[in-house]
């Protein structure tokens, strides 16, 4: 099986339909329900003692889950969030977070995966993170 997106039409809807994350957020790797997504963390994802929130690693799963999920539907933008469950694992450093998300089972109407986070270069996850998104019926018409 192929995706649907790549990663050029992955960054171009992004831009197009969440304007406001510009730069955020980069596809660094792209197969089949897998997904490999960089963020870098700034000062406003910072918390006292230098790590990372856990609000801007939220974030950093539920966007590789979308982006892995849409690879596979293709552009479906009321794609959302149904379900998420995230365990902190260790204190990431500040800087780049690396996750990797994966579809375990795709449905018609439900994606369901999990997502790991990475500090850059480490080899351990500092989180993981379980998902459930809801699909709208008729699937594959864009905006």
């Amino acid at each position: 099986m192929r995706t649907k997106m790549s990663i050029p039409e992955l960054h171009a809807f992004l831009a197009e339909v969440f304007p406001q994350m510009a730069g955020r957020f980069e596809i660094v790797g792209l197969e089949p329900f897998r997904a490999r997504v960089r963020m870098t963390a700034g000062e406003t994802d910072l918390r006292p003692g230098g790590t990372v929130s856990g609000p801007a690693m939220f974030g950093l799963a539920d966007v590789a889950f979308y982006i892995v999920t849409l690879a596979m539907i293709g552009p479906e933008p009321l794609t959302v969030t149904t379900n998420c469950s995230i365990d902190f694992l260790r204190k990431p450093a500040p800087g780049a977070l690396v996750a990797e998300a994966r579809l375990l089972k795709l449905g018609r109407s439900l994606s369901v995966g999990d997502v790991l986070i990475f500090s850059e270069g480490v080899a351990e996850p500092v989180a993981r993170a379980g998902l459930t998104y809801a699909i709208p019926p008729g699937r594959g018409t864009a905006v």
